[in-house]
């Protein structure tokens, strides 16, 4: 026999908050010296020699809505390449109010995975040092 359907309620979304200005500007600051001073000196290395495999060439920076991304540019040095260079996003930093953000990363099927949650810049910061699936 088959079942009844019924109207259920559907609880509201959350509302997504939006960062601060003044917030933003510190974020961005903060990350690209981190990038300077660690991700690029550790993650970008000389071209190899007989290259054939993708390498990063850049890391860099940005934020989109709510979200704070590391992101990495690869150059693909293969002759049958579709494109010369590509970039990947590998990082992830979500605000949730206050000065707090949750961590996440991007898994090899293409969805972001989150890992810590209501961390400070510079605990974020900590973490992506530390962890490795949080490095390109």
């Amino acid at each position: 026999m088959p079942t009844k359907k019924r109207w259920m309620p559907v609880p509201p979304k959350p509302s997504r908050l939006k960062p601060p200005d003044n917030l933003k500007m510190e974020v961005q600051q903060k990350a690209d010296q981190f990038a300077e001073s660690y991700l690029k000196p550790t993650f970008i290395l000389p071209p190899p020699e007989d290259a054939q495999w993708n390498y990063v060439v850049d890391i860099f920076t940005k934020w989109h809505q709510r979200y704070f991304y590391f992101c990495s540019k690869y150059c693909c040095p293969h002759p049958s390449c579709i494109s010369e260079f590509f970039e990947s996003r590998f990082a992830r930093l979500e605000y949730v109010g206050g000065e707090k953000f949750n961590i996440s990363y991007m898994r090899h099927t293409g969805q972001w995975l989150e890992v810590f949650q209501e961390l400070s810049l510079e605990e974020c910061l900590e973490e992506i040092r530390r962890q490795e699936f949080l490095h390109p």
